[in-house]
C-alpha cells in the first residue's frame, strides 16, 4: 500500500476529491524513486485511486513493471464535503476538529463521510482484491488517512486511535495475508530514508526585524 507522492496541498488544504491536484517537481522525483525502489518486487498488479495525484505516484513503476494502472474508485481519498479544498488551518479552528482528534469513529464531515464509513469502503476494496490476486502482490495506492484506516484495522486498532499513526508522501506499507486470511504488517511508513524526522531548525528573526520601537532612520 502506498500513499500518493506530494504535491503542493500536501499539510496546506484538504485536497479531498478536488480534481486537477497533480504532483509537483518533489512528488515527481519521489514517484520515480518509489519506482527504483519497488522494480524489484515480483508485484504482478498496480491498483490506484481514481485521483490524480495517485495513479500519477503508479505511474513510473506501472511503466516500469509493463502493467497497467487499474482504478479502483473505493481507493480514493475520504469524501470531505464541505471541508473539500478548506485551509487546514482553518479547519482546526471548527467545533468538529477535536472530535477528529479523540473520537474520530463519531466524526462525519459536513455532507461529505464519516471515517468509519470511510474505513469501510477501503476495507471491503482491499478484501475484493485479495480475493481477486489470492497469491499475488499487488500494489494500491491511496491517500494518509485512508492508509491509516486500513492499518488500524488490519492489526486491531481501534479507529478512534488512528490518529497516532503517520503515513508519510510516497510511503510503503506492507501487509501479508497467510490462510485463512491472517493478516500481518511487515513494513509501515517506509520512504527509504529517515529524512522526515528531522526537524528544520526554527530560525528566529533579527532583533532589528522585529523592533516595533527602533527610531526610523533620520
Amino acid at each position: 500500500m502506498v500513499r500518493h507522492a506530494t504535491n503542493d496541498w500536501v499539510g496546506e488544504r484538504l485536497a479531498g476529491w478536488t480534481p486537477g491536484v497533480h504532483l509537483n517537481e518533489a512528488g515527481q522525483q519521489q514517484a520515480f524513486a518509489l519506482a527504483e525502489r519497488l522494480a524489484p518486487m515480483p508485484i504482478k498488479a498496480i491498483y490506484s485511486s481514481p485521483l490524480e495525484r495517485a495513479w500519477e505516484t503508479a505511474a513510473p513503476l506501472a511503466e516500469r513493471l509493463n502493467l497497467p494502472v487499474e482504478i479502483e474508485p473505493d481507493l480514493g481519498e475520504v469524501q470531505y464535503g464541505q471541508w473539500t479544498g478548506k485551509p487546514l488551518k482553518e479547519m482546526r479552528e471548527t467545533d468538529l476538529w477535536p472530535l477528529l482528534m479523540m473520537a474520530p469513529s463519531l466524526a462525519r464531515f459536513p455532507e461529505g463521510e464519516s471515517l468509519s464509513e470511510a474505513q469501510a469502503r477501503i476495507v471491503g476494496a482491499l478484501e475484493r482484491l485479495r480475493r481477486k490476486h489470492p497469491d499475488d502482490m499487488i500494489m494500491a495506492v491511496s491517500h494518509a488517512d485512508m492508509l491509516k484506516a486500513v492499518v488500524a484495522h488490519y492489526i486491531g486498532l481501534h479507529l478512534d486511535l488512528f490518529q497516532r499513526l503517520v503515513i508519510s508522501p510516497a510511503a510503503v506499507s506492507v501487509l501479508r495475508f497467510s490462510p485463512p486470511g491472517i493478516a500481518r504488517l511487515e513494513r509501515f511508513n517506509d520512504t527509504g530514508t529517515l529524512s522526515d524526522l528531522v526537524v528544520e531548525p526554527k530560525i528566529e528573526p533579527k532583533a532589528e526585524e522585529t523592533s516595533e520601537t527602533a527610531a526610523p532612520n533620520t
